[in-house]
């Protein structure tokens, strides 16, 4: 009886590997060779890989489409900031709990990257539309992806409970941030070092339920932070969100606070826990010191930007150590006697694959002549990002109303729950 159990378990067991090798291609070739056993059995030859994953991400990729849409009916057509929010409640709990944060058109980032560098690589179709539909929306119809799409953003939506608007100059320097994780992303991916997006996700392990100790203290700590500082991950960590920026800015049919003119209350403004409405900028006769401020940080930009990749060229010796070769030629060569670990499974892996140490280094060093090159373009990226924001911050707009910044504003629609002014029946 207990032979008869273990060969059914051995069965069963390679029926499950092969399903997972068969997926992806109806006459998809085996990568390895067939593992032998010694109990006679015989591997049959898959003709057709299950199709049930792979619907499944298709299905995730229309709900996706449909959340979106429903959410820019509610902005753009409804005004309504509650159908807005129970939105977002249907995404926690679908594209959160029940698909466990994957899909996740915030790591899809990482995918996008890794298939442009790396021609071996197939990026998923499912994850290049998860990738490219917010991305379409907000060029359209601003942020609705993440008003009432994403499972971070709603997450950290349900605990704004008291949130506070934290000054002017500390969002803009916290702002920098997400350039930063973008840039850092990229750099991680472009050296297949680590997709550090998914790897940090703060959220992932509480909708997985599987968090280490580190992330789930890491989530807890920003969603006790989000109860006074709104989606504080959303504004000043998410790499996603910068592209959903830039896309947001040439938006043509955004989110209006008011459907009708404008009456300066200023409750619109008192409501938005982001920060993300202009007030009204009116003429005030330093017209010229503005232009001279702004014709200076044009001048000071390229100095910016050289400034900022040398200081990336610098810093590409730390980065460079989040790659497991380079980590562990570093270690065998500081610490020679990690060969003779048993207990270290990396130095073990390296022992048994026949290199030679002379070999892991070369490759190291070959990885870290990357980091140094993208140690340059990342610090010149965040140099164009500082002087950019400079010269912004110099720009004279004249703005007779108050108005969302389609760069910042989620499209969450708490200001049009405010605004006194009512769309026409």
């Amino acid at each position: 009886m207990k032979n008869r159990l273990q060969k059914y378990f051995l069965i069963i067991s390679v029926m499950l590997f092969m399903s997972l090798q068969s997926f992806g291609a109806a006459e998809a070739k085996q990568r390895f060779p067939k593992p032998e056993f010694d109990t006679g059995y015989v591997q049959p030859h898959t003709t057709a890989p299950s199709p049930r994953f792979l619907l499944l991400q298709y299905f995730d990729v229309l709900v996706l489409l449909i959340v979106l849409s429903v959410v820019t009916w509610f902005v753009l057509k409804k005004r309504s900031r509650k159908g807005v929010f129970w939105t977002s409640v249907f995404s926690l709990f679908y594209f959160g709990f029940y698909r466990e944060g994957c899909i996740c058109s915030i790591g899809s980032i990482q995918n996008v990257v890794l298939g442009m560098v790396d021609p071996t690589y197939a990026i998923p179709f499912t994850a290049l539309l998860f990738f490219l539909l917010p991305l379409v929306f907000s060029l359209f119809f601003g942020r609705t992806f993440c008003a009432g799409a994403c499972p971070l953003g709603a997450i950290q939506d349900i605990v704004a409970i008291r949130p506070i608007e934290l000054p002017k100059w500390i969002q803009k320097v916290l702002g920098l941030i997400p350039y930063l994780y973008l840039g850092l992303a990229i750099l991680y991916v472009a050296t297949k070092s680590e997709f550090i997006i998914c790897r940090y996700d703060p959220f992932v392990g509480l909708f997985r339920f599987d968090a280490p100790y580190n992330m789930l203290i890491l989530g807890i700590l920003f969603l006790a932070v989000g109860v006074f500082v709104a989606r504080p991950y959303c504004r000043f960590f998410c790499p996603y969100g910068v592209l959903l920026g830039w896309m947001s800015k040439f938006s043509s049919r955004h989110m209006t606070i008011t459907p009708a003119a404008c009456i300066q209350c200023k409750l619109c403004s008192n409501s938005c826990p982001f920060g993300a409405i202009d007030e009204p900028v009116v003429e005030t006769g330093k017209r010229r010191s503005n232009v001279n401020r702004l014709m200076t940080y044009f001048v000071l930009l390229p100095l910016w930007i050289g400034i900022g990749g040398f200081a990336g060229s610098m810093m590409h010796v730390p980065l460079s150590r989040f790659n497991q070769t380079v980590y562990l030629a570093e270690q065998i060569i500081e610490h020679p006697e990690v060969k003779n670990d048993p207990k270290n499974i990396d130095v073990r892996t390296f022992m048994s694959s026949g290199k030679s140490t002379e070999q892991l280094v070369q490759e190291a060093d070959a990885i870290r002549r990357q980091f140094y090159w993208g140690g340059w373009i990342l610090g010149g990226f965040m140099g164009v990002v500082i002087g950019t924001s400079l010269i912004n911050l110099s720009k004279f707009r004249k703005r007779n109303d108050w108005e969302p910044n389609k760069t910042n504003c989620l499209s969450c629609g708490r200001c049009m729950d405010y605004c006194p002014v009512k769309k026409e029946a």
